[in-house]
């Protein structure tokens, strides 16, 4: 049979692979990506990918840096697809390691479109998103049988760096009970505006969970009509991921973390339970 080790993908000269390396906690790397680090020759990495990641690289590869952050000065993203495809071309096994997943609002496929222009051979490696996977590490289930049947990921900003007019607020306020943002923190009041418009209560749990699942992670839960207020009020700075819905009150319940560090968890945060034994 072998070992789990030697049936894993080996990686060509002259191909580039896009890995998505989780949204922090080196533990949260698949087992595809730490392949992926231990056998390629260059590491093209973004902001969002914790530093500790990549450890798992040999001692030989080189690391380039290729973050995009708001408000910064940043590479262009026609530029950097173009350097996956120049270094590929010079015979190098290229890693693009970005946070999260490739194709959950990380550009992946710009990416690899341009490679499949340039006719260089890819392979795409998943990554859990930190729209499921800080939301956990902080206590709050994407999906509850009690609370939802359905979910939206969208993200707060569009290519200008402004909030994205083709949203259809109504629709995303109406058609789903939790509604998951990246990138939103920056014009929360102005979302938070055009969700309450559109016929969220003001008084609808949110939550921010900055730095998900790393050592830095700081979690503020408050209300729908509070949230400017209270984001500027404890100086909470992205990256984060936001989420909107009754989901949020079971991290009374779920908050494994602060147990972890001593809270006291709720047994009943959306007050069902009782009712169903008394059912």
């Amino acid at each position: 049979m072998g070992t789990m080790k030697s049936r894993l993908p080996k990686f060509e000269a002259g191909h580039v692979w896009l890995v998505g390396a989780g949204p922090g906690d080196p533990g949260l790397l698949t087992l595809h990506a730490v392949n992926a680090l231990e056998q390629a020759d260059v590491i093209v990495y973004d902001a969002l990918v914790n530093e500790d990641c990549l450890s798992y690289a040999t001692p030989s590869a080189t690391l380039e840096y290729a973050g995009k952050r708001g408000g910064k000065p940043s590479p262009q993203q026609r530029d950097i697809s173009l350097r996956l495809v120049e270094l590929a071309n010079a015979g190098n096994r290229v890693l693009r390691l970005k946070g999260g997943d490739p194709f959950v609002f990380g550009r992946g496929g710009e990416e690899a479109l341009t490679l499949v222009e340039h006719g260089v051979p890819f392979r795409i490696v998943p990554g859990i998103t930190a729209g499921i996977g800080g939301l956990a590490y902080a206590g709050i289930p994407v999906t509850h049988r009690e609370t939802n049947q359905s979910v939206t990921f969208l993200t707060g900003h569009d290519a200008t760096g402004l909030v994205p007019d083709s949203m259809d607020w109504t629709s995303i306020s109406k058609g789903s009970s939790v509604i998951v943002m990246y990138m939103a923190m920056k014009h929360i009041g102005l979302i938070a505006s055009r969700l309450i418009a559109a016929g969220r209560s003001k008084s609808e749990p949110i939550a921010f969970v900055c730095n998900a699942t790393t050592g830095e992670q700081r979690v503020l839960e408050t209300t729908l009509g509070n949230a400017e207020a209270e984001v500027q009020r404890v100086a909470l700075r992205p990256p984060a991921i936001v989420v909107v819905g009754e989901v949020v009150r079971l991290r009374a319940a779920l908050d494994w973390l602060g147990a972890i560090e001593g809270r006291v968890l709720t047994q009943d945060p959306l007050g069902t339970r009782r009712e169903k034994d008394a059912g």
